[in-house]
């Protein structure tokens, strides 16, 4: 007699596999009527779950999994940043004995659905979410502990995280842009709750200015996204104003990049006219001309940490969501007022 298998339930039901596991464990990610409908298509052909089968895949195939999660508006196919951290959780998880199954994933409300229960890795990493209230939302209803996020460190959030100390960041970048004498210094990034890495930033721009008795501007911060086009509009917003600012801090290296062009547009010269600083410190920020000032997350650290804390959770230790410190690297893309 024909034992249907798992991938059959979901063929006849149009879903996915995963999908199928989900409705069968009455996970509430899978919609109630979908769930219903998987649920009576496993009765009709007395479809059981072999969970040794599966416990056996998913506790020793010593295989992580890492998904980049896609921006919309990107200039590329992936942020630059993230590239590094490819490279150094993939070094920390050979270190460990274990391989990496990559993923790239675009804007679907299906993403962390299709491998939450996939059996073929033990946890997964992300990097990069999309709105972030639509993450927590999802992460909220996740019933696999073993997802570790690179992002905000926020009390009370659900879900396991490890990202910067995006705060200290820009008050760092901040601070050294007021002691070169800059006292009017435009801001650029999105600080809306659906972007709270770029809103601690400007949080830490705030600190710095606050710090040394100057008010903060409204007026001089620009939203925008981690791209260049969208940098070069929001420096070219900041323009239109007519604030006169010195100095810009942008919330990433590759809005930093787009405002770069906008002040080369506007036949001004870095850092003689405007200083910029930018966060991440993406290879080409070095190569650039002038090189740019920039705010480091130490990614080498990060993958390490990334994958013991990931690992942990395998494991079924109990884990802390932690932060890790920034590092300012001057470049010439600063000076005096």
């Amino acid at each position: 007699m024909h034992k249907v298998t798992s991938l059959e339930i979901a063929e006849l039901a149009g879903v996915s596999q995963s999908t199928v596991s989900r409705a069968l464990r009455k996970s509430p990610l899978v919609n109630p009527e979908t769930r219903r409908r998987i649920q009576r298509i496993a009765r009709e052909h007395n479809y059981k779950v072999d969970r040794s089968a599966s416990n056996l895949r998913s506790q020793h195939s010593r295989t992580i999994a890492m998904l980049v999660h896609e921006e919309s508006g990107m200039d590329s196919d992936i942020n630059p940043f993230f590239v590094s951290m490819l490279a150094s959780i993939t070094r920390a998880a050979a270190a460990r004995n274990y391989d990496v199954l990559l993923s790239f994933q675009q804007l679907s409300k299906n993403w962390i659905a299709d491998y939450e229960n996939s059996n073929k890795a033990e946890g997964i990493i992300l990097l990069g979410y999309g709105g972030y209230t639509d993450y927590i939302r999802k992460i909220e209803l996740l019933d696999n502990a073993h997802v570790l996020t690179w992002g905000p460190v926020i009390d009370g959030q659900p879900g396991h995280f490890v990202g910067c100390d995006n705060r200290r960041g820009g008050y760092i970048a901040t601070r050294y842009l007021l002691e070169l004498g800059h006292t009017r210094i435009g801001f650029l990034g999105d600080i809306s709750d659906d972007c709270p890495e770029f809103k601690d930033r400007y949080s830490g721009y705030c600190d710095a200015l606050l710090q040394a008795g100057l008010s903060v501007d409204p007026e001089l911060q620009a939203s925008s996204h981690s791209s260049m086009h969208s940098g070069h509009l929001a420096a070219r917003e900041l323009f239109s104003r007519g604030n006169g600012f010195s100095a810009i801090f942008s919330s990433s290296d590759l809005t930093a990049l787009g405002a770069v062009h906008a002040v080369q547009k506007e036949n001004l010269s870095i850092p003689e006219d405007v200083s910029i600083v930018g966060f991440d410190n993406i290879p080409s920020a070095t190569h650039m001309s002038p090189a740019l000032t920039t705010v480091r997350q130490n990614t080498v650290k990060a993958g390490e940490v990334m994958v013991d804390t990931l690992l942990r959770l395998v494991r079924g230790d109990y884990v802390e969501s932690q932060l890790i410190q920034p590092e300012l690297i001057v470049r010439d893309s600063c000076g005096p007022v």
